[in-house]
């Protein structure tokens, strides 16, 4: 098995999509307007609207309310991300901050409030558990 990517119901699709698209540098295919794909080398983060749950079980997913799950990506200056989004992400929860298992992490929300994740491996150890 293989885990390939994650979805993401929204009620604003063009919007999801730009945050994410300013954040990554990856430009998503959008077959509909209801649905886009950012993929990067190792997974894809989808983003659908509210018009495609009733496709797979009606009521089944709701936009904006998560609050378990943070969306995480690996990038290669967290600090220069924090800088990118600053002055347009309405929400950082954390700093740049060098976490106890060697990640410099940034944790921030997206437009529907979904907790996002950007770290750098900063550590011997966090560098040889990422290397490429």
């Amino acid at each position: 098995m293989d885990f390939v990517s994650i979805r993401i119901i929204t009620g604003d699709v063009a919007r999801l999509v730009d945050f994410y698209e300013r954040a990554t540098g990856v430009t998503a295919n959008r077959p509909t307007e209801d649905f886009a794909e950012l993929r990067t080398t190792s997974a894809t983060l989808a983003i659908a609207g509210t018009r495609t749950v009733p496709l797979f079980a009606p009521g089944a997913a709701r936009p904006a309310e998560n609050h378990s799950v943070i969306v995480e990506f690996l990038v290669d200056d967290v600090d220069r991300v924090h800088r990118n989004l600053t002055g347009s992400v309405e929400d950082f929860v954390q700093a740049p901050t060098t976490m106890p298992w060697g990640n410099r992490s940034l944790l921030l929300r997206d437009p529907d409030g979904n907790l996002v994740n950007f770290f750098t491996p900063v550590t011997p150890a966090a560098v040889a558990k990422f290397a490429r």
